[in-house]
């Protein structure tokens, strides 16, 4: 699986980098994976990251991903709005 960046912006009002870019992969990439290559990209701990979007097309291996990045966990939880999901995940570990 590779990453390439094709646009980042540095948000300072919230302390993030906003990250738009491709990944190619064979199957649809999780979150889980994609925060992953983000983190060693940005040299950040997987948990300061929000992957907002995760989008193929069909037929391709090549899958069109935005996130955030934050340079602070506290920040991302202040900001970001959880989803119940999210939030039955915390509670449980």
């Amino acid at each position: 699986m590779e990453l390439k960046v094709t646009e980042e912006k540095e948000n300072a009002l919230f302390g993030r980098k906003e990250i738009k870019g491709h990944v190619r992969s064979e199957i649809s990439p999780s979150k889980a994976e994609i925060s992953r290559l983000l983190s060693e990209k940005f040299l950040m701990p997987a948990e300061n990251i929000k992957i907002k979007e995760i989008k193929g097309k069909f037929g391709t291996k090549i899958f069109n991903i935005e996130a955030n990045v934050y340079s602070l966990k506290k920040d991302k939880d202040e900001i970001e709005l959880k989803k119940k999901k999210e939030d039955v995940k915390l509670v449980n570990n």
